[in-house]
């Protein structure tokens, strides 16, 4: 059996005045369906004083207030039932219920129509044949089958290109990597936490070489460890595969993709529109080297808009394109961290992603740490909890040096550190949560 041909040389090397022109029209259409038929979206705009006939240029979407997942979890649990008046089609026309992970709060709850769920499945079969995955590749999926939509539209988007699928839901870590070994798959997705936990699982407890199982390629997502130099580098040296970062969302759908060429990013502007914001000014950044969050919509979602969602990713455009031969726009460094991670310790800005790039870039250190902000009286304290790998202790003396310059280096902080033996600090299956700060609390 053939792959589909999900290379698309007439969209995804469209001239970008060509592109725009594109985007501009997807646009006023979804705006338009979200207000004709969104209780909620025609309140908000009318509060905004903003209608349809307004938006005439690209300048006018900026006008266009954001939506935020605060927002969505208001919104929820009203009639029509669960979703509120955000639905923009009847109930009924609504196939598809998942939900968010709910690490950063409430579960936001997401509708789709069958069209949309169909569309979601797409936009993964455009990212795996970009990543080169082909009908003669075996996938395995080591994610529990739950409402939390993790790796669901991927099941499909493989399905499509005629890729054989492998779902290993109920199954433990153990099982899941000797059911690869069996079946001899030849690529996997799963977050990366979860990636290196399972080569650790294969090495520690099974005796196997993650290596010798013949994995050739995996896609993460769910954590920004993907686009975190140190941390690839230690997936792709425990597994012997290439690995590809992806981003997306339950709220917004499969917006971005590396392809084989790893430059960067692509965002599939398609189906996407992004825009990036200064953090402090809302100035949107039309510039490379210039960091910002995400704005983005949706161009094609009908039955539970996403218009301008306030995203809160850091990105920044890319200088240079793709040698792929890709217009879609190119993020370098692809999604960095999030706007509402980044938390001000003892007056320095600090974005978790710097310790877990510090961290994984020591080889004698375990891919597992903690990071712990409290505040004593008036003064914030940070301790970094780390591990040393089995057979390292020996080496804490020239380790520890090391790790303080770095994390001076790079976060331009001074850290409590915690030593601990290998195997003390928690794991992780799905999404980790390494930085907890406690300060909100005391």
């Amino acid at each position: 059996m053939e792959s589909k041909k999900y290379w698309n040389p007439i969209i995804e090397t469209l001239p970008r005045e060509k592109m725009e022109q594109l985007q501009m029209m997807k646009f006023r259409e979804i705006f338009k369906w979200a207000y004709e038929n969104s209780k909620f979206y025609r309140q908000f705009y009318r509060n905004a004083g903003i209608e349809p006939g307004d938006i005439k240029t690209t300048a006018d979407i900026a006008r266009v207030p954001k939506v935020e997942k605060s927002m969505m979890r208001a919104i929820q649990g009203k009639e029509p039932y669960p979703y509120g008046d955000i639905l923009s089609v009847p109930l009924e026309q609504v196939t598809e219920y998942h939900q968010t992970s709910g690490t950063t709060g409430q579960p936001v709850y997401q509708a789709d129509s069958w069209q949309d769920w169909e569309l979601f499945a797409e936009q993964w079969a455009y990212i795996l044949y970009s990543e080169g995955y082909r009908a003669s590749d075996r996938v395995f999926f080591p994610f529990g089958y739950n409402v939390f939509i993790a790796f669901w539209s991927a099941h499909y988007g493989a399905e499509k290109i005629g890729c054989e699928v492998v779902p290993g839901g109920v199954l433990n870590t153990e099982a899941r990597i000797l059911k690869m070994q069996e079946l001899r798959c030849t690529a996997f997705m799963a977050t990366p936490t979860y990636v290196l936990g399972m080569a650790d699982t294969a090495k520690t407890k099974l005796g196997i070489n993650p290596k010798d199982l013949g994995i050739k390629r995996i896609t993460v997502a769910g954590e920004p460890g993907g686009s975190i130099p140190a941390t690839r580098r230690r997936m792709e040296e425990a597994w012997g595969a290439k690995v590809y970062d992806h981003a997306g969302a339950t709220e917004i759908g499969a917006w971005g993709f590396e392809c084989e060429y790893q430059s960067g990013q692509h965002i599939n502007d398609a189906l996407f529109l992004v825009q990036i914001e200064d953090v402090e000014t809302g100035e949107l950044i039309t510039e490379p080297g210039r960091k910002g969050k995400m704005v983005i919509t949706n161009l094609n979602r009908m039955a539970q808009p996403c218009i301008r969602f306030d995203s809160k990713d850091i990105i920044e455009w890319s200088p240079e394109p793709c040698d792929c031969g890709r217009t879609f726009s190119l993020l370098r460094g692809g999604v960095q961290g999030r706007a509402d991670d980044i938390t001000k310790v003892k007056g320095v800005l600090l974005a978790p992603a710097a310790i877990e790039e510090v961290v994984r870039d020591i080889p004698e250190l375990s891919d597992e740490y903690e990071v712990v902000v409290t505040k004593d009286g008036d003064i914030d304290d940070i301790t970094l909890k780390v591990e040393l790998k089995p057979g390292q202790e020996g080496n804490l003396g020239s380790v520890k040096p090391r790790l303080v310059d770095q994390l001076r280096l790079k976060t331009n902080l001074n850290y409590n550190l915690e030593f601990h033996s290998y195997g003390a600090l928690p794991r992780y299956d799905v999404k980790a949560r390494r930085f907890k700060d406690l300060r909100h609390k005391e």
